[in-house]
């Protein structure tokens, strides 16, 4: 037998070495060994171009031209490569693709990796080559044109003045046979926008005032007040955010200082509503709050070249940022897309300290990377500058007004969150194809002649019909070709249920996260946001430098002009107190290092009112010992009241029957001595407050977003954030069923709150019909009422307000964005 054999001979010259190839025919008896051309005729399109688009483009097309050998056209294919002539027409036994297909040496069999081709399918190529090499006009195995890239603004149909959207889509919903003659009711329109806007369910009294509205523009009011509500929109879309980003409070890396938060820059560029360009500029060329981002997570133990630092940047910036998946290519160049080993590394060597070398599968190549952006057309990076200035380039090449990929894959992005499904999918693959191109181009396109707002885009989203159609189920969607017919329905976040549950019972967190840090919020602060100015308290002058141990028990009377909005309190006490308002249950704090925060607006009314505090010194000697008290009031009209502690106050170190009522006699009872401003040693709590009295904390409520992650939440579907999280799965798993309805979380949740909500009040079936009513924004049906009223019969409030509560939280109404 004759052996098939490659021989590499090298001719040495003044300036190269060239090699040159020399290759053996297959013999008689190697060609007789091939499998059969098949017997009929063949279609390029269906029988060939398939099949070499799976097994031959990753090397051979597509721009790539491995051994100088290119199948992009019928002209390049029988030009061959660096062992020759690959094809020969109307010959297959004699084509050396053939041979290399058919595998008839082991040692030399294409394609190398992959699946390799069956019998039939080399009948099939022998048969296509043997008919004469058929090749349909137009066919190509290019690289397919960058979709999505470059800035374009449709032209819109009539008529004009209509919503944009709705001029765009009015074609496509007419082609598509979608009926749009019926939009979701106010109260579900409601829920809706308040649960996207700000991540809160709507107040009863806004959700009653918003249904009675008779203006024609009521809805496009209410998205613009509420995307206007700056903390709560801050607070809600932390959690978008922070997925995205992978910030959080704990975790992996943190301890150690292999990570870095952003908390405070991220908060500040929410609650000021940061152009999105010059957000993207600052996570990509950082300052010191922001640089947590690029830092990314530096692993503990020897860990594979493709999670180094600098490639975690250029993985996630051109996720999160471009909509391009480069995770693959960080690795080896991409089996699912065009990128290649060289592209992820010549991105992530704008943030190397040093030349990088291409490692391949942990293998290292011997090869420098490049420098350059993942699409050099949008900006040239200088690789010869520092790596300051490389950054600098990379950022402003990334926020050009060219880049029309930046806009589209963030308006991308809220589309889907509010409707459930992008127009491109999956989100994070851009260079797809838009289910309505012109669409996602005027959402980009109007994002940025609007300076980035993307409250515009989302107010856009919001108020167009698209948004305000019935809500439709993801198995209606299971259409062969994704056709639009409403938003899907949509699982509450975690961070929404628990929020909810707070909403319903008002028992919200008085703190964040131990470790959250808002340093670089730079917070826009306004003139009624500024922090009282109480003075720490005591019986005696003297408590600044030690009393013994006991109790104080302090009163504050006063006048309200009317019930307020909302009551803020914020109390810290040497060692610790309890506070009520009008003789009712307010707050308890055990730790003087911490202020604490509440919203006791429910507790106050129009009139006189009186707070009261029993503030405890404990030790076994003398000790310094201090109350320190703030509370603002905002009413209807938006005008504030401040009460704080000061020498006004009344204080007796003893107590007296009935000194907390609102109608004791206290004109016998000494002033309380004022011993210093907050900062005062040995207290020194202003920081404490700078960090967590802003707009942001003074509230006297924490919401989910703001916390630790726990087992609830992690059922619920809140991620470890060590990975990019883009999307959360929003189908029901066993895991969220068991901590729905066994876990101790939420056990605790409902059972504290309705401690909470059941407290002080004598009025049960008001109490448990408001309850529902908040809980599902209408009212009950026939059989509900029933319900009700069985739940307020009972004996024990508290109980019955458990049960309530148990009931509507388990319900898919309650848990479901319709």
């Amino acid at each position: 037998m004759k052996v098939v054999y490659r021989v590499t001979i090298a001719f040495t010259g003044l300036l190269l070495a060239l090699p040159v190839v020399v290759r053996a025919e297959l013999t008689s008896k190697q060609k007789a060994k091939l499998p059969l051309a098949a017997d009929r005729k063949v279609s390029f399109s269906k029988d060939i171009y398939p099949l070499l688009e799976r097994s031959c483009t990753k090397c051979h097309g597509k721009g790539k031209a491995k051994g100088g050998f290119s199948l992009e056209t019928r002209e390049q294919l029988l030009a061959g490569g660096d062992t020759g002539t690959t094809v020969v027409v109307g010959n297959s036994a004699g084509s050396y693709l053939i041979e290399l297909v058919s595998a008839i040496n082991p040692d030399n069999v294409m394609p190398q990796k992959g699946s390799k081709f069956t019998p039939e399918q080399v009948g099939l190529l022998r048969a296509w080559i043997d008919q004469g090499l058929q090749w349909e006009e137009g066919a190509n195995f290019a690289k397919a044109p960058v979709l999505n890239l470059k800035p374009n603004r449709p032209k819109l149909p009539g008529p004009k003045g209509d919503h944009p959207i709705d001029r765009l889509l009015k074609p496509y919903f007419s082609k598509h046979s979608v009926k749009t003659d019926t939009v979701v009711s106010d109260r579900i329109f409601a829920r809706r926008v308040y649960l996207d806007t700000i991540g809160l369910l709507p107040p009863l009294e806004e959700l009653e005032a918003f249904v009675a509205n008779t203006n024609k523009g009521k809805r496009r009011k209410l998205v613009r007040r509420l995307l206007d509500d700056r903390k709560s929109y801050a607070e809600h879309w932390m959690t978008f955010w922070n997925d995205i980003l992978r910030n959080d409070y704990a975790g992996t890396g943190y301890i150690d200082g292999g990570r870095k938060q952003i908390t405070g820059w991220l908060y500040g560029s929410l609650f000021n509503n940061k152009p999105y360009d010059r957000f993207v500029y600052e996570l990509v060329n950082p300052n010191e709050h922001s640089h947590g981002f690029t830092k990314g997570i530096i692993w503990r133990g020897v860990v594979n070249a493709s999670q180094k630092p600098e490639m975690q940047a250029a993985q996630h910036i051109s996720q999160i940022f471009m909509g391009v998946n480069l995770k693959c290519a960080s690795c080896h160049d991409s089996f699912i897309n065009d990128w290649s080993l060289a592209d992820a590394y010549a991105l992530a060597s704008v943030y190397a300290d040093k030349p990088l070398e291409m490692v391949e599968c942990d293998k290292p190549t011997g090869k420098i990377s490049d420098v350059r952006f993942i699409h050099p057309e949008l900006g040239g990076i200088d690789s010869k500058a520092d790596k300051a200035t490389r950054i600098r380039q990379l950022a402003e090449a990334l926020t050009s007004p060219n880049n029309g990929r930046l806009s589209r894959t963030i308006v991308n992005r809220l589309w889907a969150r509010f409707l459930g499904r992008g127009l491109v999918e999956p989100v994070d693959e851009m260079e797809n194809e838009s289910w309505n191109a012109d669409l996602l181009d005027l959402l980009a396109s109007d994002l940025v002649d609007n300076d980035y707002n993307l409250k515009f885009s989302m107010e856009q989203i919001m108020t167009s019909l698209a948004y305000q159609l019935p809500a439709v189920n993801g198995s209606e969607q299971a259409e062969k070709e994704f056709v639009f017919r409403g938003p899907l329905v949509r699982r509450m976040s975690a961070e929404q249920f628990v929020d909810a549950i707070a909403t319903l019972t008002g028992n919200w967190k008085q703190s964040p996260a131990k470790k959250i840090k808002f340093d670089g919020a730079n917070l826009e602060k306004k003139k009624d946001t500024d922090v009282p100015e109480a003075k720490w308290i005591w019986s005696t002058s003297k408590a600044v430098k030690g009393v013994k141990p006991g109790s104080a028990y302090f009163r504050k009377s006063f006048e309200l002009p009317g019930k307020p909005k909302t009551a803020d309190v914020i109390v810290s006490a040497d060692n610790s107190f309890v506070l009520l308002v009008n003789h009712r249950n307010g707050m308890a704090g055990t730790n003087w290092k911490e202020l604490k925060f509440r919203n006791l607006a429910d507790r106050f009314k129009a009139g006189l009112n009186v707070v009261t505090v029993r503030a405890d010194n404990s030790g076994e000697g003398v000790n310094p010992a201090g109350l320190w008290l703030g509370i603002r009031f905002q009413f209807e009209d938006e005008s504030i009241k401040e009460v704080i502690s000061d020498k006004t106050w009344k204080v007796s170190n003893e107590e007296i029957n009935g000194w907390n009522k609102l109608k004791f006699d206290d004109t016998k009872w000494a002033f309380a001595s004022e011993l210093g401003g907050l900062n005062m040693d040995p207290w020194n709590l202003a920081n404490e407050l700078k960090v967590k009295g802003s707009d942001l904390a003074f509230g006297g409520k924490f919401r989910e977003s703001l916390q630790n992650k726990t087992e609830l939440t992690t059922a619920l579907g809140r991620p470890n954030r060590e990975q990019v999280t883009t999307q959360r799965p929003s189908v029901a798993t066993t895991l969220q069923a068991l901590a729905l309805t066994n876990g101790e979380v939420i056990s605790k949740l409902i059972k504290d709150g309705a401690v909470v909500l059941s407290n002080g009040s004598n009025k049960k079936k008001r109490l448990v019909k408001r309850l529902f009513l908040l809980a599902l924004g209408r009212g009950p049906t026939v059989a509900e009422a029933d319900m009700l009223d069985d739940l307020a019969s009972g004996e024990n409030l508290v109980e019955s307000v458990e049960g309530l509560l148990w009931a509507v939280a388990m319900l898919p109404e309650f848990q479901l964005i319709y």
